[in-house]
């Protein structure tokens, strides 16, 4: 009987887990450094757990090796995913952008149906026992808790990365498999609030609206993004600004453009309601069309005085109004830290490891999972889709 550690008890170290205790002759011990297994999954999804996206292809990861993640995207796809939780007894349910989760809406149904598939009397649990170090043992591994030294035959590292310190990211992954030869890129927060200059978005906090956004710097664009935003305290969220958050992490700054109008011809609306109602005040012109909050901001910040009639504003002025539902601009300051982030963008370098199976170049029979490689996803179920892949790839052991 040959022996599996899996260091990680996340998405993918669950996942690489399950997929090699399917093999009977291999004996599968699991560590994780927290009281339960699973515990970042919670997080995700606003607490529903986004799973997979029906529409993942490889246009959605990044990483300094962009296709690296392609054959195992391939040997592992939505489809499987689907199938692989049908066969654990989850019910899950397709949303708006192929988004898939849980039925019950609830994150805790996925933790609890891959506890429930580690129950098997060739997998080893072992909780709050956090991986010290890790050196060669002859063929094998000898992995250092605080209270032994486990062999093993097979080593699964599947750490995870350094986002989301409060529920579990740590960046334990790097420094252990720094002796064994592995480099890790630079590492920056990824699907994360924009810190923005504050002067509307501190006067919107809390507006929600569908926006296309832009992310500009010394005139290039640097990313695009659709979908919901929010505007905070201290800048943007939500999944638009989310989906240009790595590149606002590399930048540093910038100019994030908004586009307010969903595609419609605010301008001709702006003309029909000065004709239909010239005696509202010029603050409404935009009720109707955006929210109030946001209706008046945009007003203010096109330079017209809310103080004024609709019918006593100019065409210059209606127009002022139109352009800035089209490019309502914030400057961009930064992105929040690792503790408010969902993903690591960076990590274990790629050119390290077989695309095909997970393997080490360097090292035979050790695997590497997840969130602890290079490769990150957009915004929208793409992250954990890679993290079942990831894992399932790694955990049937370069076969």
């Amino acid at each position: 009987m040959k022996t599996v550690v899996v260091i990680g008890a996340g998405a993918s170290g669950m996942a690489a887990a399950i997929t090699a205790a399917e093999d009977m002759n291999n004996r599968v011990i699991l560590l994780e450094r927290q009281q339960r297994v699973g515990k970042k999954l919670l997080s995700t999804g606003n607490g529903r757990c986004n799973l997979t996206n029906t529409g993942a292809s490889i246009g959605n990861y990044h990483g300094s090796q962009p296709d690296f993640a392609s054959a195992v995207l391939e040997k592992f796809t939505p489809e499987d995913t689907l199938r692989f939780f049908d066969s654990l007894g989850l019910v899950t349910s397709c949303e708006y952008g192929g988004r898939v989760y849980p039925q019950s809406n609830s994150a805790n149904s996925v933790v609890d149906v891959l506890r429930f598939a580690l129950l098997k009397d060739n997998i080893s649990v072992n909780t709050s026992c956090p991986a010290r170090s890790i050196k060669r043992s002859g063929e094998g591994f000898a992995v250092q808790t605080d209270g032994e030294s486990i062999y093993a035959d097979y080593l699964i590292v599947s750490c995870g990365g350094a986002a989301g310190a409060k529920v579990g990211g740590v960046g334990d992954g790097y420094e252990l498999l720094k002796p064994l030869g592995h480099k890790c890129t630079k590492i920056m927060p990824s699907l994360v609030q924009l810190i923005t200059d504050p002067t509307y978005p501190r006067a919107l906090k809390g507006v929600r609206v569908n926006a296309r956004l832009a992310l500009e710097r010394d005139g290039e664009t640097l990313a695009k993004s659709e979908g919901e935003l929010q505007f905070t305290e201290t800048g943007l969220s939500g999944p638009a600004a989310f989906d240009i958050s790595r590149a606002a992490a590399v930048s540093g700054e910038g100019i994030v453009h908004i586009d307010l109008t969903g595609g419609a011809d605010v301008a001709e609306k702006l003309r029909a309601r000065a004709e239909a109602n010239p005696q509202l005040g010029a603050e409404d012109i935009l009720t109707g069309v955006l929210h109030n909050r946001l209706g008046r901001m945009v007003v203010k910040y096109a330079g017209v005085s809310g103080a004024k009639r609709i019918g006593e504003l100019s065409g210059g002025e209606l127009e002022s109004v139109a352009r800035a539902c089209r490019d309502f601009a914030v400057r961009l300051r930064g992105v929040e830290d690792f503790d408010h982030a969902q993903v690591t963008a960076g990590g274990i370098k790629t050119t390290g490891v077989n695309p095909q199976t997970l393997e080490s170049w360097f090292v035979p029979h050790l695997f590497i999972t997840g969130e602890l490689l290079d490769v990150d996803g957009d915004c929208g179920g793409y992250n954990l889709q890679w993290a079942w892949a990831s894992g399932v790839v790694a955990g049937r052991l370069g076969k």
